[in-house]
């Protein structure tokens, strides 16, 4: 192995084809990465010289230019399950069968159909994944119905599924049952998910497009190297994007004027009665009569009668009858 300068040991991992820097995380979480034969500490470099192995197995370090890193467009099949593990029944891996080490970049659902790319180049994973880099994927959708007039509109503008409002995004009807979606998200079965809010069933979901690079006439189960214009493009399209995600993208500025201030309990202030009696006792306000106290002189409308007083039909108090 030779290379200029040190690399961290996910990246060296990532950078040799084995897999991608998040599962070579997960291998050296696992103690199954050793740097010299010894394990390596958090945040291991590895340094011209070093021997990295995974398993026991030694790995080979990449090329600086890249010209030896793998890059394939793949129709995935209906039942394929999108996985290097090679106990899964149908993974991708096995259906390919490429001489080399390669993972997908991201994944198609196992019902769903179309476009993958595979790689053994660990950088270049994140930069096409991550939403805020805001790569484009297209899809031809369809459903078990007929489309409402207002479909496009409602899923162009985004729906609430898990949790979240999905990002808006471009939407054609091409069909009485068949849509093209383009997204730059990628939430689990989120097509799935958006059709399924307003009432559809997917029956159909194929991927068409990832970026510039097209399905074309691949048939499913076949798969390709991309042409040098396509790798030369999509170098060109991820040279600035971002891999790993953007620190607070999501949270709301601390210095916002829209963030939400914290609350500030008030002391609460001990409100002295007005109306008190001679006795310093709070008075009922609608009588004048101590609270609690009743009133034994009252007319069925709630007033103050006269002793002894009789009830009118009004409620109001009667004089007192007079002797005959």
């Amino acid at each position: 192995m030779t290379f200029d300068s040190a690399v961290r040991l996910n990246k060296f991992i990532s950078d040799s084809g084995h897999c991608s820097r998040r599962e070579a995380d997960k291998l050296i979480a696992s103690d199954r990465v050793k740097i010299n034969g010894l394990l390596p500490e958090l945040g291991a470099v590895v340094e011209s010289g070093d021997v990295v192995t995974v398993d026991d197995q030694p790995l080979r370090a990449s090329a600086a230019d890249k010209t030896d890193r793998i890059y394939i467009a793949y129709n995935k099949p209906f039942g394929i399950t999108c996985t290097t593990d090679q106990t899964v029944k149908g993974n991708i891996v096995d259906a390919i069968d490429h001489d080399e080490r390669i993972f997908p970049i991201g994944r198609l659902d196992k019902p769903s159909e179309g476009l993958i790319l595979l790689t053994s180049d660990g950088d270049i994973v994140n930069k096409i994944l991550r939403a805020e880099n805001a790569h484009d994927k297209e899809y031809i959708v369809t459903v078990n119905k007929n489309l409402a007039p207002n479909f496009a509109e409602k899923m162009s503008r985004g729906l609430p599924i898990l949790g979240t409002i999905t990002k808006p995004c471009k939407v054609r009807v091409i069909g009485k049952t068949t849509f093209k979606i383009i997204l730059t998200q990628g939430l689990n079965r989120q097509i799935r998910r958006m059709c399924d809010y307003l009432g559809y069933d997917v029956k159909q979901l194929v991927r068409t497009r990832i970026m510039n690079i097209e399905l074309g006439k691949l048939k499913p189960g076949q798969w390709r190297r991309l042409t040098k214009v396509e790798l030369d493009l999509l170098t060109k399209a991820t040279s600035q994007s971002s891999k790993t995600a953007i620190k607070g993208a999501n949270a709301k500025s601390s210095a916002s004027p829209t963030a939400t201030k914290p609350r500030v309990a008030k002391p609460k202030v001990k409100k002295e009665p007005k109306d008190l009696d001679k006795h310093g006792r709070p008075k009922n306000k609608s009588t004048g009569v101590k609270r609690g106290a009743k009133s034994k002189n009252l007319t069925t409308g709630g007033r103050t009668g006269n002793k002894g007083a009789g009830r009118g039909n009004a409620g109001r108090p009667t004089a007192p009858r007079g002797r005959k």
